[in-house]
């Protein structure tokens, strides 16, 4: 379908022709569809880069070398201050972070050092660049929340991330909104479903893993028992949901809140593999249901009324069609 998105309209927000921005997390899932937005606007893009990742989108697809680069992590707190002050940043998009459910459970003090400690120096380092830093868009997670026995979950609900990863997004947040109540660094916080997309080459995850195994033939693998609910979101959705915060950042009704970013459309895990194994023509595959996953929330969704009021933000995109593109993504990928 077409994007109406590509031609904004004169009024769409901060002119980002002239706007230069430092993106975190930029060979990541998000990082690379949020820097194909931000480079199609024609947004100067200084991204922090901690990692050589060799088959990251941002890296095929040639979009680090239309970027400036900055080598080194977030945790550097000296490095950070110097890229927003020699790049003259006036927006931040911190999508940087350790995003593997499983990857926390391993290593715990990794993912808080990274997804605690990181965007506290980040945005301590906003608190000191007062006069370049308009707007910060930090990257939560539906994780966040925690278990609650009311669903959907809205912004009002208590984080009660108890999980290695979900504290971590938890007490990311406990430390955003304190800079934006002590200390008013301009900041919005994001809070997304479960992110799918091309451009994301980790097979453990359910969405690659399972088109990754359709495309070859093979039965795909359930970790859990399959009746993990989650709200399924497509990242290039997420990458325009991003934008629209950032274009209305001025907005006191929007600056120092956090929205929700989804479907509105729960499945449980098995359903999701079907439809995706129906879109690939490869219905007659059985899955493999190995239940054994283990901290992690049975069932999470979200409401997103608030961005739908307060941005005029809904997804352009449904699942079947976001689901087709992306098959189509690794069927060209893996050719």
């Amino acid at each position: 379908m077409a994007d109406p998105s590509l031609n904004p309209g004169p009024d769409a927000g901060p002119p980002w022709d002239r706007s230069n921005i430092l993106l975190t997390g930029a060979t990541g899932l998000l990082g690379g569809a949020l820097l194909a937005r931000l480079l199609e606007r024609g947004a100067t893009v200084t991204c922090l880069v901690r990692d050589r990742v060799p088959h990251a989108r941002a890296v095929v697809d040639g979009l680090l070398e239309r970027s400036h680069v900055v080598h080194g992590s977030l945790e550097d707190h000296e490095l950070v201050v110097r890229a927003l002050n020699e790049y003259e940043i006036d927006t931040v998009f911190h999508a940087g972070a350790q995003t593997i459910v499983g990857t926390a459970s391993r290593s715990p003090r990794s993912t808080w050092e990274s997804n605690v400690r990181g965007t506290w120096q980040l945005l301590d380092a906003c608190r000191e660049c007062p006069r370049l830093v308009r707007r910060v868009l930090v990257a939560s997670s539906d994780k966040a929340y925690g278990e609650h026995a009311k669903l959907p979950y809205t912004e009002e609900a208590p984080l009660l991330g108890r999980f290695p990863y979900d504290a971590s997004k938890a007490a990311a947040e406990l430390v955003a909104f304190s800079y934006w109540t002590s200390f008013r660094v301009p900041l919005a916080v994001t809070r997304c479903g479960n992110l799918f997309g091309g451009g994301d080459l980790n097979w453990n995850r359910l969405v690659p893993g399972t088109i990754r195994s359709a495309l070859r033939g093979e039965r795909p693998v359930i970790r859990s028992d399959g009746r993990f609910v989650r709200d399924y979101f497509y990242v290039e959705d997420a990458a325009l949901a991003y934008l629209a915060l950032a274009e209305r950042m001025d907005d006191p009704a929007v600056r120092g809140e956090a929205f929700n970013f989804g479907t509105e459309t729960p499945l449980d895990v098995l359903a999701l593999v079907r439809r995706i194994l129906k879109l690939a023509g490869r219905e007659s595959l059985e899955p493999v249901i190995l239940n054994e996953a283990s901290l992690e929330i049975p069932r999470q969704y979200l409401d997103c009324s608030k961005a739908r009021r307060l941005l005029g933000w809904a997804p352009r995109f449904s699942l079947d069609e976001a689901l087709g593109q992306t098959i189509e993504w690794y069927r060209r990928r893996l050719a």
